[in-house]
This record gives C-alpha cells, sequence and structure tokens, in this order.
C-alpha cells in the first residue's frame, strides 16, 4: 500500500473517459491530483467534481513547448500516470498516413515528451512512481488496428524497459493493459468488443493495481490471458483466429 494522502500525481490524459474515471478512483485514496489534457474546461469540472485536492495544468502532448510549460507548472510530483490516447479504426486497405502518424505521435511520442520531463527528476531524487497505460491490442497484430496497436506495443515496450533499468531503484513503474472499455474512443467501432467494461469499473482495477507492487496488470483478467497466450500462438495459427 502507497502512502498517498502524501502524494502529488500528475495524470496526463485526464479529461475524457479511463482518464476522468481513474482521477475520481485515485482522489480517493486521496492523493492531490494535477489534472492535464488539452480540454481546460472539461479538467475544471473534473477538478470540481473529484472529492479530493485537485489542480487543472492544460497540456497538448504533441507540442513539445506546451509539454515543457505545463511540466514547468506542475513542479515536483510524486506520480505520474499517462493515459493520453487517439484512436481510429484503420484496415490496411483504407491505411491512412496522417491518422497513424496522430496516434503514434500522441499515444507513444507524447508520452516520451512528458516523460522526458518527469522522470530524470525522479532518477535523481531515487523516488517516484511511473504509471503507462499500454493495451491488450499492444501483445501481436491485430486487424484494423494500425497504428493504434503500435502505439501501444511501443508504450508496452517502454514501460518494460524503463521497468528493467529501475526495478531495484527507488522509482516504481508499472504498466496497465486494458481491454476493451466504453468510451469515445471505442465508440468509435462496428465489431463486437467482448468483455467490454465501463470506465467506473476498470478504474478500479486500474488504480488496485496502483496500489501494489507488481510490475503490470492486464484486465480482463480471462481476456488478457487469451491476448498473452496469443504470443505463443505460430503466426499461422494466431492469424487464422484473430483475423
Amino acid at each position: 500500500m502507497r502512502d498517498w494522502p502524501s502524494k502529488r500525481y500528475w495524470l496526463v490524459g485526464a479529461s475524457q473517459g479511463l482518464g476522468r474515471a481513474v482521477a475520481h478512483e485515485l482522489s480517493k485514496t486521496g492523493a492531490e491530483l494535477i489534472l492535464s489534457a488539452r480540454d481546460a474546461d472539461a479538467l475544471q469540472s473534473l477538478a470540481d467534481e473529484v472529492p479530493g485536492k485537485a489542480s487543472v495544468v492544460p497540456i497538448d502532448v504533441a507540442d513539445s513547448a506546451s509539454v515543457a510549460a505545463a511540466a514547468e507548472a506542475v513542479g515536483q510530483i510524486d506520480g505520474m500516470v499517462f493515459l493520453a490516447g487517439v484512436y481510429w479504426p484503420l484496415k490496411a486497405s483504407e491505411f491512412d498516413g496522417e491518422q497513424v502518424a496522430t496516434m503514434l505521435d500522441i499515444n507513444l511520442t507524447g508520452c516520451a515528451r512528458v516523460l522526458g520531463h518527469v522522470l530524470p527528476p525522479m532518477v535523481e531524487r531515487d523516488a517516484g512512481h511511473i504509471v503507462l497505460t499500454g493495451s491488450l491490442s499492444g501483445f501481436r497484430g491485430l486487424p484494423g488496428a494500425n497504428g493504434y496497436g503500435a502505439s501501444k506495443a511501443g508504450i508496452m515496450s517502454m514501460a518494460e524497459t524503463l521497468y528493467a533499468d529501475l526495478r531495484t531503484s527507488g522509482v516504481d513503474v508499472q504498466l496497465i493493459n486494458p481491454g476493451f472499455i466504453k468510451t469515445r474512443l471505442t465508440d468509435k467501432n462496428s465489431f463486437s468488443m467482448p468483455f467490454i467494461m465501463e470506465p467506473d469499473e476498470a478504474a478500479k482495477l486500474f488504480v488496485d493495481h496502483m496500489q501494489g507492487d507488481d510490475f503490470a496488470r492486464n484486465f480482463p483478467r480471462h481476456f488478457g490471458a487469451l491476448f498473452r497466450l496469443s504470443q505463443f500462438l505460430p503466426d499461422w495459427l494466431y492469424y487464422r483466429l484473430f483475423s
């Protein structure tokens, strides 16, 4: 268990969906929250809703100057949770380079921009907590996930590498890989989404994982186990089943 009431946590990507639900759940622990995303009005309404102390610092993770200014305004923190993301379902036959580049730039490179300001001070102090949001779609290529799957696979690899480097230090690194969550992003999907979760339900699992010391968590449990096991299937069988 963590000593939440004495901590300041920066939530990047908090204005909508899972990020907003995680803010509500994390605020219940007594942690002070700094809420960031592009929509300042949505952030302020969230800050007014959560039970604990919260402030608003707008950010555009695709803009290096915006990230630098936000990090300066936020100041020293104990933890950072990266939840920012965009998504379009995109088949190879409809490949859109601009959409793919945007998903990579916000979901993956945007995370790197934020980490560039957050991680070095934590390493210097030998104290901190980094939580990155991957996805079950990052385990292996899926049909229609061009761009998004690659961005989440990148986040997962980044978290794994950070953990490998920092696991014996005072900087904790955690990775959380959700499945389908009912948000404005999954509303774009026209296909069946097994085990889809409400944001509040997913946020409880998210923050529960943050309470512990384990590195990674995949949920829903059985759906996550399926994706994890899919990595061990031969190509001919995997693509026959998943495509």
